[in-house]
């Protein structure tokens, strides 16, 4: 990708869904323009890559893109470039993440032409780091390589572009120029032969990376990607030290395990690989140093910077979108200006070339002119730098608590602070978007400190829904211990609908705010309530059976009896008796009569008359009495010992005795 000069641009000056303004094309390429923009919500700088015109016509493309934004977006890694919004307007798909300022590691070697052992790993190390988090979240990145690796000013280095190799293989457009080779040099052989890639193929392409950091070029040239690609399949990545001579033999060693051919045989992804590089950088004893920014042209050996930087063995890819530098934060050297000696050989200091006589006189006073205007300029330099080191470093701290969020970031950027990070907390007294402190709180601080602003996010409620009415206990209680932070306790109810061991309700009632920790009843069925058992005595059998089975009871007749009270063919009794608390669906057994008790009839003969009267009453029979001149029982009408119904009549006849 090559950073691009031009003033004019018809697409600078849009705002994006009348959020983000397009501020000065910063970099683009066959895929995309990366631009610069303001976050005119968020009041930051941010940047906005836009997808080329052809891409974005392409239904699959955007959809592809859209999905492989969003698995980006999933990605919190200060190794990895943040990606916060994605979206389409006025004919633009666009994709928004944070901006870094600064070069490429294909800028970085194209002007050093090769690192040193500790600063390849000083870049590799958090481009594993950042890949790490990535196939931890289940994400291949599967374009790793020098284009797609940034390198900040400040010497942070971060993976761009996840996803985006993926979603180009589908929209027919890999027959650009460029968009293959630049692509296929880093290509593993898995990718190659079967189209198939995971996190070994990211890491093939990190030790080919690490080879070119090494050698100051790609393992393979050739003069097409069918060329390159044939050689990735059919040879070893060769030992770097062929290259450089010198190179320890442990550095030849991490870069044939992470370039093996067969997948099976490199780690297994990023965090393994990093774990390698670590146990070699022990071994060998390679101090860390600096992550090299490019803003020092020292480089190894002989390979130092020229006027004119070498191309690279082989194109770069425009197909995929980089942040290039600001082109305020680059340097560049004038002609006449630190780039000639200061002495000469014998130590002296060149002489002054001096006006001659017969110097034309415009020409003097264009030279005077220069003098003057270099005089002011260093004045001016002198007192801003006078300034700055004075009072003009130094801000006040705001006092910000109580104050909403988008009046803080103001209040902090006109104070020329900067409000990051900005956090979300709960708060139980805070109204949600308002401050609830910084750090610093207040005071005075150096212009540019970052300010960490807490935000309240309002008191911090939990619901438990009606979706787990009627659900199993244990169930229900496994689930809300992981999803809800509130004290679950139980009680068991008894209901006459949810069965036994599933959820009838909750105390507090679902759908109630509840705080954390707050004690939760879940109320658990027993069952349906007991049931009363009704009197049916005096009913027909039938009605007694539709009666008992109405309120669930199982009815079941027992062997018939006699009832004194009862009517044959009537319930005489019933069990459990009327009245018990029986369980639901429990049996009830019913006795029909069928009449009166039996009894035996007892032998009065001989007896006076109040004595045969009072044994057969107590037997239940009715007395009858004749008599015939005296008051003995004679004869009575039932034989004694026989058995008849309760009471039956008994004539006595009494005579003289």
């Amino acid at each position: 990708m090559r950073v691009d000069t031009a003033v004019t641009d018809p697409v600078v000056g849009l705002v994006l869904e009348g959020r983000y303004r397009l501020e000065e094309r910063v970099a683009r390429g066959g895929m995309s323009t990366v631009y610069s923009a303001t976050d005119l919500r968020l009041h930051k700088t941010v940047a906005v890559k836009v997808m080329a015109e052809h891409l974005a016509h392409d239904p699959t493309f955007v959809d592809r893109f859209t999905r492989e934004a969003r698995a980006a977006a999933m990605l919190s890694h200060p190794n990895v470039v943040g990606v916060s919004d994605q979206g389409s307007d006025q004919g633009l798909v666009f994709l928004v993440m944070e901006l870094v300022r600064g070069r490429t590691l294909r800028d970085l070697l194209t002007a050093r032409g090769r690192l040193t052992v500790g600063e390849a790993f000083a870049v590799l190390e958090p481009v594993l780091s950042g890949l790490t988090a990535a196939h931890r979240a289940g994400i291949v990145h599967r374009d790793i390589k020098p284009e797609n690796v940034l390198i900040g000013i400040d010497g942070v280095v971060k993976v761009a572009d996840f996803g985006l190799a993926r979603a180009v293989v589908g929209t027919g457009q890999t027959s650009q120029t460029g968009v293959l080779i630049g692509t296929v040099a880093y290509l593993s052989p898995e990718q190659l032969e079967r189209g198939r890639a995971d996190a070994r193929s990211d890491i093939y392409a990190a030790g080919v990376v690490l080879y070119e950091m090494l050698t100051g070029h790609p393992p393979y040239g050739g003069d097409t990607p069918l060329a390159i690609a044939y050689q990735h399949v059919h040879n070893d990545v060769p030992a770097p030290s062929a290259e450089v001579p010198g190179l320890p033999w442990q550095v030849d060693e991490l870069v044939a395990r992470g370039t093996r051919r067969d997948p099976a045989g490199r780690p297994i992804d990023a965090g393994a690989f990093l774990a390698e590089l670590a146990t070699v950088r022990k071994d060998i004893g390679i101090e860390p140093v600096p992550v090299p920014t490019g803003r020092s042209t020292a480089g190894p050996g002989t390979l130092r910077p020229t006027s004119r930087p070498t191309r690279p063995r082989h194109p770069s890819d425009p197909g995929t979108a980089v942040l290039a530098p600001h082109r305020n934060a680059r340097t560049s050297t004038m002609p006449g200006m630190g780039s000639g000696p200061t002495t000469d050989v014998n130590g002296r200091r060149p002489g002054v070339d001096r006006l001659r006589p017969g110097v034309p006189q415009h020409i003097r006073r264009r030279r005077a002119r220069l003098a003057v205007a270099v005089i002011l300029l260093l004045a001016v330099t002198i007192g801003a730098v006078g300034w700055w080191l004075g009072s003009g470093r130094w801000t006040d701290v705001p006092s910000l608590a109580g104050k909403s969020r988008e009046a803080a970031v103001d209040m902090l950027q006109d104070a020329g602070l900067d409000p990051k990070p900005i956090v979300e907390e709960f708060s139980e007294t805070v109204p949600a978007g308002t401050v609830i402190a910084t750090d610093p709180a207040r005071g005075e601080a150096i212009r540019g400190t970052d300010v960490r602003v807490v935000v309240s996010k309002g008191p911090e409620r939990f619901v438990v829904g009606t979706e787990y009415l009627g659900r199993p206990a244990d169930e229900v209680e496994a689930e809300l211990q992981e999803t809800v932070p509130v004290q679950i306790t139980r009680s068991e109810v008894f209901d006459d609908e949810i069965a036994v061991g599933n959820v009838v309700g909750f105390d507090p009632a679902p759908g109630t705010q509840l705080t954390r920790d707050q004690v939760v009843t879940m109320r658990v069925s027993k069952g349906h309530a007991p049931v009363a058992v009704p009197d049916v005595t005096g009913q027909t059998p039938e009605q007694a059976v539709a009666n008992l089975e109405a309120l669930g009871f199982s009815v079941t007749r027992g062997e018939d009896g006699r009832s004194a009270a009862v009517d044959k063919g009537e319930v005489m009794a019933v069990s459990p008796a009327p009245g018990t608390q029986a369980a639901y669906r429990s049996a009830v057994t019913i006795t029909v009569s069928v009449g009166v008790p039996l009894v035996q009839v007892p032998d009065v003969v001989g007896m006076n008359e109040a004595e045969a009267t009072a044994a057969l009453q107590a037997a239940g029979l009715q007395v009858d009495a004749t008599k015939f001149f005296g008051d003995r029982v004679f004869r009575q009408s039932v034989k004694a010992g026989e058995t008849v119904e309760q009471g039956t009549k008994v004539t006595i006849l009494l005579t003289f005795g």
